[in-house]
């Protein structure tokens, strides 16, 4: 029987057409994030090709979700993306010895990060609610014109049928 170590998923490293092919964006779209701060550069293998992380893996899904599912800007995402971070950094550290104002300090950080994804998600939510204002405005006034236009209709005489010989 054979000694297989298993899979480490801070240490597994995929090239980037694997995680292309697993997140379902491009490769093209992969090197864009880079270039707009979104993923920070992969490590590299000898011959330059870039090699990424389950962890990047996953913060590419959460990318995806905040631009395709809810339609968030890439400013805002990048907003979301580096508060997320702050967030992990931080609760990756997090020891129970720590002295009370370190503690107080860090709790602190993270309310920050959480406040500055409340306020991308508010400001989405705002624009959304006056989008759904505005459609909820132009089918009453669409509705409103049916139901005249029904209205009308029943009040015409009727077209005598033509007879045929």
């Amino acid at each position: 029987m054979t000694n297989v170590e298993p899979i480490d998923s801070a240490t597994a490293r995929f090239q980037i057409g694997e995680v292309a092919d697993r997140t379902g964006v491009t490769q093209r779209t992969l090197r864009f994030y880079e270039e707009r701060g979104l993923l920070r550069p992969p490590e590299r293998m000898d011959g330059g090709f870039r090699l990424y992380s389950e962890n990047d893996v996953t913060r590419i899904g959460y990318i995806k979700q905040l631009q395709d599912l809810l339609g968030f800007s890439l400013s805002e995402i990048k907003d979301m993306v580096e508060a997320e971070e702050l967030l992990q950094q931080i609760s990756s550290t997090r020891r129970p010895d720590r002295q009370l104002p370190e503690r107080l300090k860090r709790t602190e950080q993270i309310m920050g990060a959480l406040t500055r994804q409340l306020d991308v998600v508010d400001h989405k939510v705002e624009h959304l609610a006056a989008l759904r204002e505005e459609i909820h405005a132009k089918i009453e006034r669409v509705s409103s014109r049916h139901a005249e236009i029904l209205t009308a209709m029943e009040q015409e005489p009727a077209t005598p049928a033509k007879h045929r010989n």
